[in-house]
């Protein structure tokens, strides 16, 4: 009996991104533009022929199908070319966190095994030194270099390779690209993801909670390497045929003003550290170029209240705060236009199913706290080479979150901690978010950590890590601040210790890292 051949749509997700827009009237629309002075564009039509130069510059240096390929790669133009090229060639690539130590590019370019390495000239010197070192490597790609680095002058070699117009027929679960977790509580790990999640959050947060348009506008100070950036920048932009600013540069308040004022934006996106910080900067003044503004978004860990609420009363737009991980590929739980209760987490996104369970995996009832689990088509395919890690992570349909939130009478969930941060005193549950809450809606604090030490007689109690606005801080401060907290969350969970600090060990993304916290304590 001969084979059944059945023809099924290529699923490659390149496909639906790049190639189906050169059909249509968005193909001579700026994809991209570089926010900075004199900064380049690249449109749909541009976007999708040099894409297709990448599986000729790959033949020529002996990468093929499933080969990875890293990227160390800051938000240009050539960002876009090299991943959705790679995806259309069947090469996989893995955007890397672009302020990482030598020592941690060597640990992922060993773990991926990655053939080639794109490096934004910029970023050479951090990573030259290990790559002798690299036995899987084949090629390196310098970005923006003249030739005379002693590696391949990315630019050259593109113009060297034909372009195709062919993009490579995969399934949809077959693996497009790889992130490494952004480590706020370890070392990074590999996470495999496939290609029908990319256009599952387009087609459910993307679509159905943040409206994105053909006319938007779009603004991610969240870089493309991490989950959250790249849904910002890239899948939702595309998915709507939209165009999306990308800055290179650090999101310091007064350069992202800068930014906003030259490219008018119509959704902004941030982590809550970055929106603290641009709301002092404001001074209740309202920046140029908010003025199309009608859209915001948070994400990376929980906004504070007072943060969201001061700056929907200087610009007049709100914050919608939203929960997504690297192994879910970006936000499943979200405040949405129209329905934003600051100091929570919101709802389910459309297409999503969320759970919270206790320590023996049963539901807790409304206002109890457990862990989230979330069910949804993005979820990752399990970590590279971790199977013990991919086993207590992915549970079937379900992806543990390692959150802890508390469920309230009206169905909206509240943040209250990762699991690993959270402890009793006097017996009762902290979540160290609380606190932290209380203690930024003092005039005097911009951002505050709160961790578990243990007092005299051994028993856990809150200290807080403290930032002020201004300095000198006042003598009194602790003291005041300890007062602040009983008011505002109970008198039992105030800091019995504060220590003021120039600044909060975070992630690229923003997160804070309280295991660093807890590392210097106990050394």
């Amino acid at each position: 009996m001969g084979g059944l051949a059945l023809r099924r749509e290529n699923a490659n997700a390149a496909e639906f991104f790049v190639d189906r827009h050169v059909e249509t009237q968005a193909a001579d629309k700026n994809a991209f533009v570089e926010g900075v002075d004199q900064g380049r564009s690249l449109t749909y039509r541009q976007l999708a022929e040099q894409a297709g130069r990448m599986a000729s510059l790959f033949e020529r240096h002996g990468l093929t199908r499933e080969d990875r390929a890293a990227m160390i790669v800051l938000d240009t133009i050539e960002f876009p070319v090299i991943f959705w090229g790679s995806l259309k060639a069947g090469i996989v690539p893995a955007p890397l966190n672009t302020l990482l130590s030598a020592d941690l590019y060597a640990f992922i370019l060993r773990d991926s095994r990655a053939k080639a390495l794109f490096v934004s000239k910029a970023l050479l010197p951090v990573v030259e030194p290990v790559l002798k070192d690299m036995p899987f490597l084949k090629a390196v790609f310098v970005i923006g270099g003249d030739g005379n680095e002693g590696y391949l002058d990315f630019a050259a070699e593109l113009d060297l390779s034909a372009s195709s117009p062919d993009t490579l027929e995969v399934c949809g679960d077959e693996t497009a690209f790889w992130l490494y977790s952004s480590g706020s509580t370890g070392a990074p790990k590999g996470v495999r993801h496939v290609h029908s999640s990319m256009r599952a959050t387009y087609e459910t947060y993307g679509v159905q909670v943040l409206g994105i348009r053909p006319d938007d506008v779009v603004f991610s100070a969240a870089k493309l390497f991490f989950a959250y950036g790249l849904g910002n920048g890239m899948t939702f932009p595309m998915g709507a045929g939209a165009t999306a600013v990308l800055y290179p540069g650090r999101p310091v308040p007064a350069d992202l003003f800068a930014v906003t004022e030259r490219v008018q934006p119509t959704i902004f996106y941030g982590v809550p550290t970055l929106y603290a910080s641009m709301v002092q900067a404001m001074r209740d003044a309202r920046p140029a170029g908010f003025e199309r503004l009608r859209q915001c978004v948070s994400a990376g860990e929980a906004l504070p209240e007072e943060v969201g609420k001061r700056w929907h009363a200087i610009t007049g737009v709100d914050i919608l705060d939203g929960v997504g991980s690297t192994e879910m590929l970006h936000i499943f739980l979200s405040n949405a236009p129209g329905s934003v209760a600051y100091g929570t987490s919101g709802f389910a996104v459309p297409g999503y199913e969320l759970r919270l369970v206790d320590e023996a995996g049963a539901d807790v009832p409304v206002g109890g706290v457990g862990e989230l689990l979330v069910k949804g088509p993005s979820a990752a395919d399990g970590y590279w080479n971790q199977r013990e890690k991919s086993r207590s992570t992915f549970e079937g349909h379900w992806t543990r979150t390692g959150d802890k939130y508390e469920r309230r009478a009206d169905g909206r969930l509240v943040y209250c901690g990762r699991t690993d941060d959270m402890f009793k005193v006097s017996g009762i549950w902290v979540a160290p978010f609380e606190i932290e809450q209380a203690l930024i809606t003092h005039p005097a604090v911009l951002e505050a950590a709160v961790i578990a030490q243990k007092d005299e007689t051994g028993l856990d109690k809150p200290k807080a890590f403290v930032v002020v606005k201004d300095k000198p801080a006042p003598a009194d401060l602790r003291d005041v601040l300890k007062e602040h907290v009983k008011e505002k969350v109970g008198k039992w969970k105030y800091p019995r210790w504060i220590e003021i600090v120039d600044e909060l060990p975070k992630t690229a993304t923003g997160k804070i890292q309280r295991f660093k916290l807890r590392q210097q304590e106990v050394a």
